[in-house]
């Protein structure tokens, strides 16, 4: 059978737009299909956008600081609408270097809904971003690749309709005074971090003892003391919100321990599911796993040999560089006649919250579940706070296993975690060992430089502990 490409992919996000840029440099004709963003969740209502709102919320701080260093600048005040254009308008650029880069590796761009209309078949019909005045057409491929991405979930509780997620906290028209966030994950803490540092009064609601649950219990605990110091976020810990109601302009979030919080907003950064909704898989028989999430074997296809799925829709890590990792390997696969390897057991991570978290590896438990482990900890005021009225902490945690000798886990919060964990990856990923860490040299004055200078042993553990 004849079909009008090799290749569509549904969903420009990170790893669509990679797979497609790749599968079309090897010659493959290929189609993208978006019915919203270009760029995908990342560029616009993710990572990107959140990474430009934590360094806003980081200039009040720095301010401060200057103070400690002979300067004489004041706090001002910050104008949010100004900053949400500017980050509009910064969004808009990256579309646009999304939809060239597409454009420029020969990919054919579709705007609008994508639905399967048989196992080769996308029907394309109007959406958001094509608008209504767009007409329906059926394009046919050999190979279909669904990377739909992810939407925030909201708890089924009375008046979560009065709730926003994240989607909605990049476009408010003006910061709230006072938010609840419930939740506790990479979204909760970071976006506690964003409206305490711009000025706003967060309370931040979670049914765990400390933040961050999937992350080393120390690095839990740290994070959690770190938010203890801070006047502007209140955590309200092993709690559950009952619901939600209005009373004037405020909302009342009931708590199940009897507490009511009394708010301008609530925040609801309670996990995210696949957006599979109106692609008619069910018409194929795509298998689903128990969380909604799409079925694939090793590479990414689905029990329809020739339809494949990446990023969030398989919910395996669901990080935009894994997304990326994934569709340049089916890309290589398909269409170059490569194997493209990822080590996808030491994924580094990065929490922006302030101070941020990197992280690699293993955590003490999971490490200790395979043997005894050398644990090397180092907790210190990081040099440029010495002259300010702040004394931000740095925490370094190394878990080694005692058999091999090898790191097998990195932890960081402090200034610059994510940045230095970047380049640790590798080695954590290389399977160095302690002494190869001893016998690398520092570079001075850094807090990088304790990575390579952590000899005090802390403690010893296994499994048996």
């Amino acid at each position: 059978m004849k079909y009008d490409f090799d290749l569509i992919v549904i969903g420009a996000g990170s790893g669509g737009v990679r797979c497609a840029r790749i599968a079309a440099s090897y010659g493959a004709h290929v189609a993208v299909i978006e019915k919203q963003y270009w760029g995908g969740t990342c560029v616009n209502i993710g990572c990107v956008p959140k990474k430009l709102m934590v360094y806003a919320s980081t200039f009040n701080g720095q301010v401060k600081d200057s103070r400690g260093y002979g300067w004489d600048i004041v706090p001002g005040h910050h104008h949010w609408s100004e900053f949400i254009a500017a980050k509009n308008k910064e969004i808009k650029r990256l579309n646009r270097i999304y939809i060239s880069m597409l454009e420029k590796a020969d990919v054919t761009l579709f705007t609008g809904h994508a639905s399967f209309e048989d196992e080769h078949t996308i029907k394309i019909s109007p959406s958001v971003l094509s608008g209504k005045q767009a007409g329906i057409k059926n394009i046919t491929a050999k190979n279909i690749v669904i990377a739909t991405g992810s939407s925030p979930t909201k708890l089924d509780i009375e008046g979560n309709a009065f709730g926003i997620t994240s989607d909605e906290a990049f476009y408010l028209p003006k910061r709230p005074e006072n938010v609840a966030i419930i939740g506790s994950g990479y979204i909760a803490i970071e976006f506690a971090g964003i409206f305490a540092g711009l000025g706003s009064k967060v309370d931040l609601v979670y049914r765990q003892p400390v933040p961050l649950r999937g992350f080393d219990q120390d690095v839990r605990q740290v994070l959690y003391d770190v938010i203890e110091q801070r006047k502007d976020i209140k955590q309200h810990v092993t709690t559950h919100p009952q619901k939600i109601i209005k009373e004037g302009d405020q909302y009342h979030l009931y708590l199940d321990n009897g507490e009511i919080i009394k708010t301008n907003c609530v925040f609801f950064a309670t996990g995210r599911h696949p957006n599979l909704t109106g692609l008619n898989l069910e018409k194929l028989g795509i298998e689903k796993g128990k969380k909604g999430q799409l079925v694939v074997n090793k590479d990414f296809a689905t029990n329809i040999p020739h339809i494949y799925a990446i990023g969030d829709v398989i919910d395996f890590v669901n990080l935009t560089p894994v997304a990326i990792a994934q569709g340049h390997a089916l890309a290589d696969r398909l269409f170059g006649n490569k194997i493209r390897k990822s080590n996808y057991d030491y994924i580094p991570k990065a929490v922006f919250f302030n101070p941020p978290i990197g992280s690699v590896g293993l955590s003490e438990d999971e490490a200790a579940q395979s043997g005894t482990v050398e644990i090397y900890i180092s907790n210190f005021t990081a040099m440029r706070y010495s002259l300010t009225k702040r004394k931000v902490k740095t925490f370094i945690k190394m878990i080694v296993d005692q058999a091999s000798q090898k790191v097998v886990g990195l932890h960081i919060v402090g200034d610059d975690a994510p940045e230095m964990l970047q380049g640790f990856s590798v080695a954590v990923a290389a399977g160095l060992t302690k002494a190869d860490f001893n016998e690398t040299i520092g570079i001075h004055p850094t807090s990088a430089e304790e990575i390579v200078t952590l000899h005090q042993l802390t403690r010893v553990t296994s499994r048996k502990n």
